[in-house]
């Protein structure tokens, strides 16, 4: 048995002490009750799953497998369970007239003697099965669901686009060299629904872009049908599309970013080669002509500086948060967020012609953040990018391009400058349209006082004439304020929530928290920053009561009702079905109205609460999740990245929403403009420690810049 737990331990070093004793409990009970490794899955599978989001379910069925052989003996590492052999045929009715004296031999026959040191802690045990039962009614509601509901059928989107004959003609012959891009008259649809309507797109070379619009107009789309050539560019412009993450495998971070600039790994490719052959002896009759070819790969790796490209690559990594060691380690230890920065620093090395970027600072903490706004600001060929970060769309873009009403709106300068510019054509068109509607008023008035005038005839029939000339004014299209509504709740008495010195550690030896000392109230509006990894999850965990400290307290308000947005909230909703279904799923019993009315709250109402949840955007399902979230009317907020896949206004609306509820929240952020909206206290977390900055979000900005700094001159 002690094989199994170390085996256990070393594929999850994570687990802690409740579940690897419940673990150990269900496999201390002998290979009896488990026939194959499906059935010793089925009792402890849900439990390692809980343990390790990463590792896959064919991950845990093999890990499944192998305690099971261990548990045999079947694979040599560990030792056979002894048996007891009777040496003669044993009547049990004589031993059981004298079971006090022979009790110990009853035993020897029935029950395998077990160490003591294995037996486990009741209280434990019980913590441990409800936690496993709690996930296997969730599989299995999961399961039935998925059953009961068809499988999803999304529709794809499709582009049509005209050309003319002129640019046709010139990428047939290939003499096309120009390095703008434009995309004239095209269509995007998704399904039946129009996105956009003979919309028009100029990319002129060297400027930066930023594409925004409200949820579900179809900005990810664009790029995708600009990534995926179904909206034509010149063949000659190369098109990179940030998208998704890099598939592991052996290769180092560093030589994964490497392996991006083709040209270089191939000469270098090529120059092993030949130096292979030359050193072999075995091309004497062909070495003046590789001897000629090596020298003109040295001039062209020279050329390119290709000895610079090691320490360009450890630069764009670093910035990106890849420490030294991280950056010497195999691509398939990483986890997804992880590899979506090794995708992005890839772009970043690439430096294809145009490079796409959709959410580029999901991913990333503020460092990483503030490092990406530098580095962008001096991106020299050309960038579109998809963004819902105020701050990011002030610093990067020299050009806006506002998706709404199925067109495309080009501004000069940065968010700032677009929406004034937006909001200054919005006055000047009610301007003109009110003066239009003043001045028909007028002529329509003289028309009907000098119809049947003769002598005024002519007069009326020009004026007549002029009316129909005047050109037809438009008002500009609102688009529907987004209104975010969180429940009413009730106060409470303190204390509410506070930790007292409390530690915390995945493992005896290395603690991710020390001595961590905070309070909270219904009144609070805490932000909690810091660099990932730095523990800002963790601590949020123990707030919830989801970890149990190592060390310290936890000591919270009978009354109080949590409610917690995780990073994969989204990710985890069920996709078959509408919004209201899905409610109706979590919660049932209730009438439609409330789940409609609840929908409404969060801006998901009409037509989008009956869509299936598959086909809403990333920011329509984040309202959803909040919906869903709130069911339970809480009292206590803990909202961990709740701006991913959130466009600007809806950001606006969730700091309104926060700012307004009367229960606490707290809330862990890399959006400045929410973070300032909102944040009454500051954490950062920082090497093991959670500290309270007095000086708020515009210290802790100056603390990160000094550091950036510092990392630029090393």
């Amino acid at each position: 048995m002690d094989c199994c737990g170390q085996f256990l331990k070393s594929q999850f070093p994570l687990i802690n002490d409740d579940l690897y004793e419940y673990v150990e409990g269900v496999l201390s009970n002998g290979i009896d009750d488990f026939e194959d490794s499906e059935e010793l899955y089925d009792a402890v599978g849900a439990v390692l799953h809980e343990v390790s989001e990463e590792k896959t379910e064919d991950d845990i069925r093999e890990i499944c497998g192998k305690l099971l052989s261990l548990m045999r003996g079947t694979n040599g590492d560990g030792p056979k369970e002894e048996q007891k052999v009777l040496d003669a045929p044993i009547h049990l009715a004589s031993m059981a007239s004298n079971l006090q004296d022979n009790v110990e031999d009853i035993k020897s026959i029935w029950m395998m003697q077990r160490d003591e040191t294995l037996k486990v802690d009741a209280r434990k045990l019980e913590k441990a099965e409800q936690k496993l039962q709690q996930k296997q009614e969730k599989r299995q509601e999961v399961a039935f669901t998925n059953r009961s509901l068809p499988p999803v059928k999304l529709q794809s989107a499709t582009a049509s686009q005209v050309t003319s004959k002129k640019e046709s003609k010139m990428e047939a012959k290939g003499v096309n060299r120009a390095q703008d891009i434009r995309i004239e008259n095209f269509d995007v649809s998704y399904g039946d629904k129009v996105l956009l309507q003979a919309a028009d797109i100029v990319l002129a070379f060297g400027r930066r872009y930023g594409l925004v619009g409200r949820n579900g107009l179809g900005k990810t789309t664009l790029l995708r049908m600009i990534s995926s050539g179904a909206l034509r560019i010149p063949s000659h412009i190369s098109v990179l599309h940030v998208e998704q993450e890099v598939v592991g495998d052996d290769k180092t971070a560093l030589d994964s970013v490497l392996e991006c600039d083709f040209a270089r790994q191939s000469l270098l490719d090529r120059e092993k080669e030949i130096n292979a052959k030359l050193n072999s002896g075995d091309s004497k009759s062909n070495e003046i002509n590789l001897t000629n070819e090596l020298s003109e790969i040295y001039a062209a790796l020279g050329a390119m500086e290709a000895d610079k490209a090691p320490a360009r690559a450890s630069i764009i990594l670093a910035g990106l948060g890849f420490t030294p060691e991280m950056q010497g380690r195999a691509t398939k230890t990483f986890s997804g967020g992880w590899r979506m920065r090794l995708a992005l620093a890839r772009a970043l090395f690439s430096k294809p012609d145009l490079l796409l970027l959709d959410e580029p600072t999901n991913m990333l903490d503020m460092k990483a953040i503030i490092w990406l706004e530098t580095y962008l600001q001096t991106w020299a060929t050309t960038l579109l990018v998809v963004s819902h970060d105020r701050h990011f769309l002030d610093t990067v873009p020299t050009d806006i391009l506002h998706l709404h009403s199925a067109t495309l709106d080009p501004y000069k300068g940065n968010y700032t400058r677009f929406e004034t510019v937006k909001n200054e054509r919005v006055r000047n068109r009610t301007r003109e349209i009110e003066a239009q509607e003043q001045h028909k008023a007028h002529v329509k008035e003289f028309i009907d006082r000098f119809r049947y005038n003769a002598n005024r005839a002519s007069s009326v029939q020009s004026k007549i004439k002029m009316l129909e000339k005047l050109p037809e004014l438009k008002p500009v299209e609102k688009e529907v304020e987004v209104v975010l509504r969180f429940p009413e709740v009730e106060a409470l008495s303190p204390p509410i929530l506070q930790l007292k010195e409390v530690s915390f550690g995945y493992t005896p030896e290395k603690l991710v928290l020390k001595n961590v000392e905070l309070g909270a109230t219904l009144e609070s509006r805490i932000c909690i920053v810091g660099d990932n990894g730095a523990g800002k999850t963790t601590l949020l965990k123990l707030i919830l009561g989801i970890l149990t400290p190592t060390q310290g307290d936890r000591v919270v308000h009978r009354n109080l009702r949590f409610a917690y947005f995780s990073q994969h909230h989204v990710d985890q909703l069920q996709l078959n079905g509408s919004s209201v279904d899905l409610l109706q799923q979590e919660y049932p019993g209730r009438p439609v109205e409330e789940y409609r009315r609840q929908l409404g709250s969060f801006g998901v109402s009409g037509d989008l609460a009956l869509q299936v949840v598959a086909s809403l955007s990333g920011g329509q399902k984040s309202r959803v999740a909040f919906a869903k979230m709130c069911m339970s009317n809480p009292n206590f907020l803990i909202l961990d990245e709740p701006t991913n896949h959130l466009d600007i206004e809806t950001i606006e609306a969730l700091g309104h929403a926060i700012n307004k509820y009367t229960g606490g929240v707290i809330l862990v952020s890399h959006d400045e403009r929410l973070i300032r909206m909102v944040c009454k206290e500051l954490w950062v977390c920082s090497q093991g420690t959670v500290k309270s900055l007095e000086g708020g979000f515009e210290e802790y900005r100056a603390i990160v810049e000094r550091e950036l700094m510092e990392l630029n001159k090393n």
